[in-house]
């Protein structure tokens, strides 16, 4: 009987949704769900597969029916929320379904196969079977025979071709960390300006997979293409499954006094579904109309009904699932990842530091290669272990925040609210030092690149937060990770409510967009379009998202069709951006000189930055030094001293050796520094006009320097400048005189 009962009516069901949901010549349905409230029958289990190569069907199905009485079965095939079939069977007219004639109350076990008539399967479409993350479904209500409503169940069926896959995720994630590597290497070698576009891009490519990580996390029902493809970029905050790491956090969590989910574990009697699309207008006046029999029931039927174990997740709780990672163990799981994330960093530059050092004691490599990382490899880790703080910081911001609301523990509560405290408290003290450095760079010297990329200190410890913008727009930082953290909350505490996080989300991001538009914060302009294009894919994606939430009462027709749009948009993008980002890397790599494909920054950070790749002649470096008065004075050391940079004690310090002569400042070749600080001949200290040209350009009047009243002369035999270059040294005393002119080599450049 039971089989006669489940034979008719769900192999006609399935296959005619068959040519909606169809991929890899499988369909399945791994959950059944109500779509009225107080349904008289529910499922606790629901496992439906169709494999058309042998037209077999195989199900295993327990639930309870709370109807006694006779009925007609209506079965609903919907397509991108458009019906494509519709038909009602009365049980008692139908030979085979005589057991449904009446219904009885009692619990269903079915657990067997069927055999589809191959006229049916043939009316699938063959292309069908090879279209992803179809959105199908079939609805079966079981009305009275005067038509009310007692009980409806609803399917999503799938074809088993999703956008989700792992081989798309460690792809990304790999292009993703080999640009920020090869960024660190580059600018080890002393590329400067290549390390700062390659990183730059990085790091934009990284922050677009957090956005479409954060928007898979929201609570908004969307079309399945879409929560597929927003699943591959989960990665990015640290929601990954390792097996061990699970029974680690289940342990944690059992260990400090909280409770473990168990949805995974209890799928044999617990049917667990993602968050669907509400009721449309049909169903909701069906829903309405069933009230009134609802409300006849007797307390053992609704008890009954409230035994059955029926889950829906959504946001969080919904890709954790789809990661088979416990609702509970999420918090635990993207900490741990991040925690391993910052000690693989330290090891790896630790490591390569001493290997660096073995290749230079064992001649393998050139004792020019990495020197300021081999000499200060302490403070380059110091600036690496920040931007770590800054990459890792939206995931810890969403996952932080959601874990206040969750509880989990109380060890992990306090170990969420003791980390996000942290990383808000270093992210804004660096930005505070760099706003101060930038504002007495720009008092001092008129310019905040001087002291921004003249100190390698500076730059090797808070340059992550700057060196992506231009010099003027140094601060930009602190909007970003304002940006950045007030949307990761309305992520991490909005769960309640998908419709507050869109709405909150598309005005964050708005702004955002009008602002890079506006200000073009970045450095050059391929940078400016390459991040305004980013902010406006962000937004294209909330403003679907805000259809997505239902405020319209958008068709699911078209809903479906966004859905689409939204993954077609964001595949292409992401895959222009990932070649972009990844042909940037390899250049860096396989150029000699990389720095020829990017154009000279135009606020002076070249002026400023140590080379170590255009060191030329020791003529160069002296006509360098002229230019800037190395040889004369050491003007920003007594500056520095005269103004007296409150705490920044590492901000030059280490970049000028000065001696004092009769209670006054000097140089180490003993030129002494005069009373009011001034640069070359007297004059206060100048950067290039045009620091994208060199500094030994020709020109028409050949070589210009600054005559002692501070205009501009010609380069000419017997003037200062030609007079230094009469008595450069040669042969072995060229390094000694670039030892006693060259007191500032962090400023070399502005002569090469």
């Amino acid at each position: 009987m039971r089989r006669s009962l489940i034979s008719s009516p769900l192999s006609l069901l399935l296959a005619v949704c068959l040519p909606l949901v169809s991929a890899i010549r499988m369909f399945e349905s791994n959950s059944l769900s109500t779509c009225m409230s107080n349904s008289s029958f529910s499922a606790t289990l629901f496992n439906v597969v169709f494999t058309p190569d042998n037209g077999t069907l195989t199900f295993d199905i327990n639930g309870i029916s709370q109807i006694a009485s006779k009925v007609l079965v209506e079965f609903q095939v919907l397509g991108y929320g458009y019906s494509i079939y519709h038909k009602t069977i009365d049980p008692c007219s139908d030979e085979t379904l005589k057991g449904l004639c009446p219904m009885n109350q009692a619990p269903i076990v079915l657990q067997s196969n069927a055999i589809l008539p191959q006229s049916t399967v043939n009316q699938i479409p063959n292309a069908v079977y090879y279209i992803p993350d179809l959105d199908g479904k079939v609805q079966v209500w079981i009305n009275g025979t005067d038509g009310t409503p007692l009980a409806c169940v609803e399917a999503e069926l799938s074809n088993g071709k999703t956008v989700n896959q792992k081989g798309v995720a460690w792809t990304v994630a790999i292009i993703a960390g080999l640009g920020l590597v090869i960024s660190a290497v580059v600018s080890g070698l002393g590329h400067s300006n290549t390390s700062a576009h390659v990183a730059s891009n990085a790091m934009s490519l990284f922050s677009y997979f957090q956005a479409q990580a954060f928007l898979g996390m929201t609570a908004v029902t969307t079309p399945p293409i879409v929560r597929g493809w927003t699943q591959n970029f989960q990665w990015s905050m640290g929601i990954i499954r390792v097996s061990f790491l699970q029974r680690m956090a289940t342990w944690y969590q059992r260990a400090t006094g909280g409770t473990p989910s168990k949805y995974l574990s209890s799928l044999a009697t617990t049917s667990i579904s993602v968050q669907k699309r509400s009721l449309d207008s049909l169903l909701a006046r069906r829903a309405v109309t069933a009230m009134n029999y609802i409300a006849k029931r007797t307390n053992s039927q609704t008890t009954a009904a409230e035994n059955l174990k029926t889950v829906t997740v959504k946001g969080i709780q919904r890709v954790g699932f789809v990661s088979k990672i416990e609702s509970t163990n999420i918090f635990f799981t993207g900490y741990t990842f991040f925690v391993l994330f910052v000690l693989l960093v330290v090891i790896g530059v630790v490591a390569f530091k001493y290997i660096c050092e073995g290749l230079v004691k064992s001649g393998r490599m050139k004792t020019d290669k990495f020197t300021d990382f081999r000499n200060g490899w302490r403070l380059v880790l110091k600036g690496i272990l920040f931007r770590v703080v800054l990459i890792g910081f939206p995931q810890m911001v969403v996952l932080c925040f959601w874990e206040l609301t969750q509880r989990d523990s109380a060890a992990e509560v306090v170990l969420g609210i003791s980390t996000i405290v942290t990383m808000i408290v270093i992210l804004a003290w660096a930005a505070l030092k760099v706003w101060r450095i930038g504002r007495k760079s720009f008092k001092m010297h008129k310019n905040p690149a001087y002291i921004l990329y003249s100190d390698p200190k500076a730059l090797n410890k808070w340059g992550f937060l700057y060196v992506q913008f231009k010099a003027t727009m140094y601060f930009f930082i602190v909007p970003v990770l304002a940006y950045t953290m007030i949307k990761g909350m309305f992520v991490g505490l909005g769960q309640g409510s998908g419709t507050v996080q869109t709405i909150g989300i598309l005005i964050i991001d708005a702004a955002f967009l009008i602002t890079v538009s506006i200000m073009r914060p970045y450095m050059d302009k391929k940078t400016n379009a390459f991040n305004i294009a980013i902010a406006a894919v962000n937004f294209f994606n909330v403003l679907l998202y805000l259809f997505f939430t239902e405020i319209f009462s958008v068709p699911t027709l078209a809903i479906g069709v966004m859905g689409v749009i939204f993954f077609v948009v964001n595949a292409v993008f992401a895959l222009v951006i990932l070649l972009m980002v990844l042909w940037s890397s390899i250049w860096a790599l396989i150029s000699k000189n990389p720095d020829t494909r990017y154009q000279p920054m135009r606020d002076d950070r070249g002026s400023f930055i140590k080379s170590q790749t255009n060191l030329g002649t020791t003529e160069l470096d002296a006509l360098g030094a002229t230019a800037r008065g190395d040889g004369k004075i050491s003007t920003y050391a007594a500056e520095r001293k005269r103004m007296e940079l409150d705490d920044d004690d590492d901000l030059s310090g280490s970049s000028t050796n000065v001696s004092q002569v009769d209670g006054r400042p000097t140089t180490r070749s003993g030129a002494t520094i005069n009373d009011a600080g001034s640069g070359f001949f007297g004059q206060p200290p100048r950067t290039p006009v045009e620091p994208a040209q060199p500094m030994l350009a020709a020109s028409p009047g050949g070589y210009r320097s600054q005559s002692p009243n501070g205009h501009p002369e010609q380069y000419r035999p017997g003037s200062r400048s030609q007079q230094s270059v009469n008595n450069l040294p040669s042969g072995n005393g060229a390094q000694q005189f670039r030892n006693q002119n060259n007191a500032s080599p962090w400023q070399r450049g502005v002569g090469y």
